[in-house]
């Protein structure tokens, strides 16, 4: 049986990444990627790197093809663009970057350490009003939050 961080093992097989300083210099290079998060939307909502779209890694399969509810039309006429894609870690993204390459995105590629790393790295943020985020405001934000019930059991 294959557990969530082994899925993610494997489409890290066929998936390339990059680093939050490798974005940076494609944005600052003036490249024109398409800066896609793929966390849920109150996620997105609530901190994100400027410019970035979302299409939920629910719905991504969706927000890629036309004729949906879904669709994205970035996405669907995109599949010659340069995709980054982001989630919180850069588990979620490289599962969507191992998607969508399935689906014909051939210059995807998932950054690594995800908007953790951008926001480690210093990179602005903006927040739900669409103001720039702090790193200190943006680090609580993105702090994980699991309940007792959601750790694993100790072991007898």
């Amino acid at each position: 049986m294959k557990r969530y961080d082994d899925l993610v093992a494997d489409a890290l097989t066929r998936v390339k990444e990059i680093q939050p300083w490798d974005l940076r210099a494609l944005l600052d290079a003036g490249r024109g990627v398409l800066l896609l998060d793929v966390r849920e939307p109150a996620e997105f909502a609530m901190l994100r790197i400027p410019g970035s779209i979302n299409a939920p890694r629910g719905v991504l399969e969706q927000s890629c093809e036309w004729d949906y509810d879904e669709t994205l039309p970035e996405l669907a006429a995109g599949r010659e663009l340069e995709i980054v894609i982001i989630c919180r870690s850069g588990k979620r993204s490289a599962l969507a970057a191992d998607t969508m390459r399935q689906m014909g995105f051939a210059r995807t590629v998932s950054l690594r350490t995800g908007i953790r790393g951008w926001n480690d790295f210093e990179q602005p943020l903006i927040g739900a009003d669409g103001n720039p985020v702090d790193a200190d405001s943006a680090e609580v934000l993105l702090a994980p939050r699991l309940r007792s019930e959601q750790r694993k059991p100790a072991s007898s």
